[in-house]
């Protein structure tokens, strides 16, 4: 089968299952604020959150690609990806850095569904995208990590039994680079929470179960520690580009769906005995929109073949997600517009997808943090920060 015959029975395939979670079904869990379990559960149970995980673990071993085209089509389906998408590129860390016996342990109950890990400890309160600044310490007491500190903005924590934490091991002042002395541990959520690990759930515009988290004195086994002490943040960097590539598709996927609905409104809302569609100050704007996402998802396809082919890619995934999340961001604001104030109304899922679509233009990381590295590392002119 050729990858464009694949890519066509997976979109396929994954519009149907989408199918069965209709508007309605995401409408009413914003409303509630909940958790999207049954449709996680169908999307574990159909093998499409193991798509990245090797065959011989119990996935279905494919590219990002490939991943990135779930991701798109639950996006465009009118669905939020972001409720499971950490587990793609979070097992990442786990499948290139872990040891043999920790992949054995792990992946195949990730694959089947028997543990969830969705939930990446990172960002703190006092840091933000600072990352080698990061005040959590995990100090080693014989077997056992001992960790202490605070991290926010930690998502599915409450729905994961896994969460891959990254912590001090060394001070900032003990090491010669910022970027030295930092690790990464599976904590087993289970065991965790209650036990020096608090959770306190974030009222956010969003629907992504975020939290903030407290440590106090949480006992790890060192046995839990993935990869070299030390080494935290080069696994870390290690992992961005799958993420900047899903989430680039997640946009994509937004910005279709904006799009899709933009369009039709247009051509079925009457005003002034015309659709408004014929008038071009709506037309105009929305097929802008769709040239920009069909732009956007041109450098996704290219980051994600460098990705594949183990090529060099942090340039395009970083473009890649910069294009693709402000064409999203800008399709939102058109199909806002031409919806006019129906746009507001939760029953038309306009205000629900531009809540969630927002977000991408500050995280997982800012746009002008791309535009940074960009200028830095592409085009060679001095650090601006």
């Amino acid at each position: 089968m050729s990858n464009n015959e694949l890519h066509t029975d997976l979109r396929t395939a994954v519009r149907e299952l989408c199918s069965r979670f209709p508007d309605s079904y995401w409408r009413e869990l914003d409303a509630r604020e909940a958790y999207p379990e049954d449709f996680v559960k169908t999307l574990t149970e159909t093998g499409y959150l193991a798509a990245l995980i090797p065959e011989k673990f119990g996935g279905s071993g494919l590219g990002i690609a490939e991943a990135s085209i779930i991701l798109e089509e639950v996006n465009r389906s009118g669905g939020n990806s972001a409720a499971c998408h950490a587990q793609m590129y979070i097992m990442g860390t786990l499948l290139r850095h872990g040891s043999e016996a920790q992949q054995a342990q792990y992946l195949p109950k990730i694959a089947s569904g028997e543990l969830r890990l969705q939930a990446f400890g990172v960002t703190e309160p006092t840091t933000g995208t600072d990352t080698t600044q990061m005040k959590t310490m995990a100090v080693r007491k014989g077997d056992r990590y001992v960790v202490n500190g605070q991290k926010v903005w930690i998502s599915r924590v409450e729905y994961s039994d896994l969460m891959l934490l990254v912590a001090r091991t060394t001070p900032l002042e003990e090491v010669k680079k910022k970027t030295e002395g930092l690790t990464t541990i599976l904590v087993n959520l289970k065991d965790a929470i209650g036990n020096g690990m608090t959770v306190r759930p974030i009222r956010a515009m969003i629907n992504h179960a975020t939290t903030e988290v407290f440590f106090d004195n949480l006992e790890v086994p060192v046995e839990n520690r993935i990869g070299e002490e030390g080494k935290g943040f080069r696994y870390l960097l290690d992992g961005l580009n799958a993420e900047r590539i899903l989430i680039a598709a997640e946009c994509v996927g937004d910005g279709r769906w904006f799009v899709d609905r933009a369009s039709k409104y247009a051509k079925d809302r009457v005003v002034f005995g015309r659709p408004i569609g014929q008038n071009q100050g709506i037309q105009f704007p929305i097929a802008r929109a769709h040239v920009n996402v069909e732009a956007a998802d041109l450098m996704r396809i290219r980051a994600a073949e460098l990705f594949d082919a183990g090529e060099p890619c942090g340039a395009e995934s970083n473009m890649a997600k910069l294009l693709a999340a402000d064409a999203s961001w800008e399709a939102a604001n058109v199909t806002m517009q031409t919806y006019g104030g129906f746009g507001f109304a939760a029953d038309y899922d306009v205000e629900r997808k531009f809540r969630e679509t927002r977000l991408y233009q500050t995280a997982p990381i800012s746009t002008n943090l791309i535009l940074s590295f960009i200028g830095q590392h592409v085009l060679d002119m001095p650090r601006s920060f």
